[in-house]
């Protein structure tokens, strides 16, 4: 059984001004790497709050800024790659560049929250 077909350009329309290698592919292990570690700090946390009654919230605080600082970096990363690659792409129209400013400052807006 065929596994069914996702029509990424519209989940990502960026996608459909670019049909090099994205930023995301190329770094992919480096991105995976860096999502794994918030896995791991998230999953410390949870150990750190459910571990006992007594817990020690200095720690509970230190280990919110390490995933806060993780999540932060991960963020830069995409974020430099895409204004990179996609933002400042050559081959874009100015109706592309405008779509993606608009992509980047909406994702900068939620993130901010």
């Amino acid at each position: 059984m065929a596994a069914a077909q996702i029509d990424l350009n519209v989940l990502y329309p960026s996608t459909l001004y670019s049909r090099e290698m994205t930023h995301t592919v190329k770094g992919q292990k480096s991105l995976l790497a860096r999502v794994r570690r918030i896995k791991g700090q998230a999953e410390a946390l949870e150990r750190l709050i459910g571990g006992s009654q007594d817990m020690d919230c200095g720690r509970v605080l230190q280990q919110i800024a390490a995933i806060r600082g993780a999540v932060t970096g991960l963020m830069a990363e995409v974020l430099e790659g895409h204004l990179r690659e996609h933002v400042a792409g050559e081959n874009l129209t100015p109706e592309q560049r405008q779509d993606e400013i608009e992509e980047v400052v909406s994702a900068l807006r939620t993130y901010m929250r």
